[in-house]
């Protein structure tokens, strides 16, 4: 069995939630971000995998070591490239990899543990988001090529299509929190836990 390194690419606290200005202010979009990175974290470690922060802003990297989470600079590079280093330093442990979006809500422990089982068994894992990005991939290969954007899903199960990928698809890692739409499903499902005042 494998150790599974699940990289988590965190943004800027203060430059979180963008598309949420219409309904959150700078600060509640920081909470926000901070707090969906935080419970992303605790997922992660509540399923058995080692997280590992992927960011190249000073406050989230001084947040991460604050909590015991190690973290990879991507020095300002594209999340393809912060994505492709924590493959290089899970390979370099020679443990399965993941990468795992932090804005993920309704994500729980439970849902990732399946992932976490099947890539520790050597297979790869893949999650769409309900917007057909890739909310979830991993495996462990040496080395794979990022095509994170809009349809990133396809592009990474074609990606991944020689290794027969086990496709997770559940509520926590359909809702991806980007629009003040998806807002709305999560305060809904979560029955406000997300109302950021």
């Amino acid at each position: 069995m494998l150790d599974v390194i699940i990289g988590i690419p965190v943004k800027s606290f203060a430059a979180a939630k963008r598309r949420l200005a219409a309904v959150l202010d700078d600060a509640g979009r920081a909470r926000l971000g901070k707090e969906l990175a935080e419970r992303t974290v605790a997922t992660v470690t509540e399923s058995g995998a080692s997280p590992l922060v992927l960011s190249a802003d000073d406050l989230v990297t001084e947040w991460a070591h604050d909590i015991g989470v190690e973290v990879l600079l991507d020095e300002g590079s594209s999340l393809d490239e912060a994505a492709g280093a924590a493959v290089t330093e899970a390979r370099h442990r020679r443990g399965a990899w993941a990468i795992l979006h932090a804005d993920l809500p309704l994500l729980t422990s439970r849902e990732l543990v399946a992932a976490v089982e099947t890539l520790s068994a050597g297979r790869a894992v893949i999650a769409p988001s309900s917007d057909g990005g890739t909310s979830l991939v991993g495996c462990s290969l040496d080395v794979f090529s990022f095509s994170y954007g809009p349809g990133s899903f396809h592009r990474h199960l074609a990606a991944l299509a020689a290794l027969s990928p086990a496709v997770v698809v559940s509520r926590g890692l359909c809702l991806d929190l980007d629009t003040p739409e998806d807002l709305t499903a999560a305060i809904g499902a979560a029955g406000g836990a997300w109302l950021i005042e």
